[in-house]
This record gives structure tokens, C-alpha cells and sequence, in this order.
């Protein structure tokens, strides 16, 4: 158990220093933008042409961050963005080049030319839009209130009166929890994520309020008491990240995010690493 909740706490604080900070890279992002460095004046005035030529697209994609992307037992990656990068590959009809990647290092890696596109549980915020440009919604990362009972679900904040809801005290969730919940609401705050996720598994609390994340991995660990969504709280969807002025590129990604969401390759992701349907508003 010691070892599955580091694993959770590891997950958790990962997303927190996300949704947080909003970028880890931003800093150095900017400045290979405005820095101008050699190796970016290598990048194609139309990086599709170029993909369609080569015949080949370099993708790069997290390693350390499940479920959106880590190392499978047989050494492999495996995860919603390498699923993703995968079926881009496929559409477009070229060969897929993995390059694996850390928050820190994605950004410049697109800018520097040695990757094509970002797939890397990518959050958009002004920084980064000042530097690269960004594609459709492809993926969800929000906060939300997750219920013990598959069943449950509640119209509005209001639905949270009189329930004892679990959350680890000063993070982002608590901090919207509390913006939103009625007065009988109880919010039972606990000193670190671990613990939270601990008073959800025992039972408790019957309600927890975290990420997606972590709910996608107390249910692949925990299916007897895997949490289903019951409110959303905080919405931050993943983005696929290019260089700027590719305009034909961000097009032929986009028409594939739109024909994937219409086709319900989108969900059956969602379904295969998050353990859950994607959110009802996701893509508007």
C-alpha cells in the first residue's frame, strides 16, 4: 500500500504543479522564441509538407506521467497521448518517430526542430501562446468532485449539501471546493494527498475531490472503490502543441481531434486511461 499511495502522491503532485503554475517551460520556451536560436531557423516554413515528404512525423511524448504517457512492464510506451500520437500517424499515413520528452524540455524540443508536434498532457495558458501555437481540445484534465457510488451524480454545487467531502487541505481542488460548496457542505481536509486518497479508499469519506488523474488510478488499482465523477470543478483539457505559423499543420491536426471525437476514438481513449466516458462538455 506504502508504495501504491507514493505512487498516487507522485501523480497528484505532478498535476497540482500544473494546473498551479500553469507552465514548467514557459521561461525557457520564451526565450528560444525571441532568443532566436540557430537551430530553430531549421524548422520548415510548412512543417506538413515536409511531414508528407520525409514521410515520417516526430512526436514528442511524456514518459513519467501516467496514464497519459509512461513505460509499460515490457518496456514500451503506453498511454492516452501515445495512443494519440499513434493514430495521427495512422491517418496521416506516415511512419510515427517517438521522442520522449519531460515537462521541461517539450517546448524547446518543438522549437528547436526535433519534434513535429507536442503530445504531452499540454495545458495552454497566455506564456505559452506567446511562444507556440496550439490545436483543438484532445484530451481532458479537470478537477472534480468523484463519488464512491458509480450511480450518483448531482445537477450543480447545491447537490453537495450535507455531504462529508474528502480533500487534501491548500490545493488547487480545496481552494474550488470551497468557492462553490453550500454551507452544510462538510469539507473534511486532510494534510497531504496520500491520506486524502487513504480516507477515500477506506471509506471514510464517500466523496473526494481531486483530479482525473489520480481518480483514473484508484480505479485501475482499486475497481471495488473506483471514483466516478460527479461534478466537474475545474476544467484545463490537453492541447497538442506546433510551432507558430504552421497554419496547414494545426488544420490537418485539428480535422483529425474533430473526425477522432466524432468517431469515438476520443472516448474509447478516455474510457481505456481514465476509466471514464469524456466530460459531457468536452470539445465545446
Amino acid at each position: 500500500m506504502g508504495t501504491t499511495l507514493q505512487g498516487f502522491k507522485d501523480s497528484v503532485q505532478h498535476y497540482l504543479k500544473r494546473l498551479q503554475t500553469g507552465v514548467v517551460a514557459t521561461g525557457i520556451a520564451a526565450t528560444l522564441a525571441m532568443g532566436g536560436l540557430g537551430a530553430s531557423s531549421a524548422v520548415h516554413a510548412d512543417a506538413l509538407e515536409d511531414i508528407e515528404s520525409r514521410g515520417t512525423i516526430r512526436i514528442a511524448v511524456p514518459q513519467d506521467f501516467p496514464p497519459f504517457g509512461s513505460v509499460g512492464t515490457d518496456l514500451q510506451p503506453r498511454g492516452y497521448d501515445i495512443d494519440m500520437a499513434n493514430y495521427i500517424a495512422d491517418e496521416m499515413g506516415v511512419t510515427l518517430e517517438l521522442i520522449t520528452v519531460t515537462s521541461a524540455n517539450r517546448i524547446p524540443y518543438l522549437q528547436t526542430g526535433q519534434a513535429d508536434l507536442v503530445i504531452s498532457s499540454l495545458g495552454k495558458n497566455p506564456e505559452r501562446e506567446a511562444a507556440i501555437d496550439f490545436s483543438d481540445a484532445y484530451a481532458p484534465f479537470f478537477l472534480g468532485v468523484f463519488s464512491a457510488d458509480a450511480d450518483e451524480s448531482v445537477e450543480g454545487p447545491e447537490g453537495f449539501a450535507d455531504k462529508t467531502i474528502g480533500v487534501t487541505r491548500g490545493a488547487v481542488e480545496d481552494m474550488e471546493l470551497s468557492n462553490v460548496a453550500p454551507d452544510s457542505t462538510t469539507i473534511q481536509r486532510f494534510e497531504d494527498n496520500a491520506t486524502t486518497i487513504s480516507a477515500f479508499l477506506s471509506g471514510q469519506v464517500d466523496y473526494i475531490a481531486t483530479g482525473n488523474v489520480v481518480a483514473a488510478e484508484i480505479a485501475e488499482r482499486n475497481s471495488n472503490r473506483a471514483p466516478s465523477l460527479m461534478y466537474q470543478l475545474k476544467d484545463s483539457p490537453c492541447y497538442i502543441g506546433l510551432n507558430k505559423n504552421e497554419a496547414a499543420l494545426q488544420a490537418e491536426v485539428n480535422r483529425l481531434i474533430a473526425q477522432a471525437l466524432e468517431d469515438g476514438t476520443l472516448n474509447e481513449f478516455s474510457q481505456r486511461w481514465f476509466s471514464a466516458d469524456l466530460p459531457d462538455n468536452f470539445g465545446s
